[in-house]
């Protein structure tokens, strides 16, 4: 996935390797976030597992292996989204503008 993104080849195959593995961490927390919400909707109460403290905690680290495994399984395309922005940012951080050749607005000479 990384060779399909178009960029200036400023950077080099570890750092954009760095950027996509920050961008499926982003995805991560994320499809963490979705999931926990998503069991927070269960009744959890006598009937299902006996509901209680045990099961909330055993319900938190379940959320995270799902959003982990979906995560690492292509996700739903969020850090594919964020690629070609995370690239733009960090190609603009290492080239900086020449301030000489951009007008200062509307009335500069």
């Amino acid at each position: 996935m990384i060779d399909n993104i178009e960029h200036n080849k400023t950077l080099s195959t570890p750092q954009i390797a760095k950027l996509r593995e920050q961008a499926e961490g982003l995805e991560g927390v994320f499809l963490n976030t979705l999931v926990k919400e998503m069991f927070s909707s269960i009744k959890t109460d006598k009937s299902s597992f006996g509901g209680g403290f045990a099961e909330q905690t055993w319900r938190g680290m379940q959320a995270e292996q799902y959003s982990t495994a979906m995560a690492q399984a292509g996700g739903i395309g969020l850090a594919d989204q964020l690629m070609p922005s995370l690239i733009a940012m960090q190609e603009a951080a290492q080239n900086p503008i020449n301030n000489s050749t951009v007008p200062n607005g509307a009335y500069s000479k």
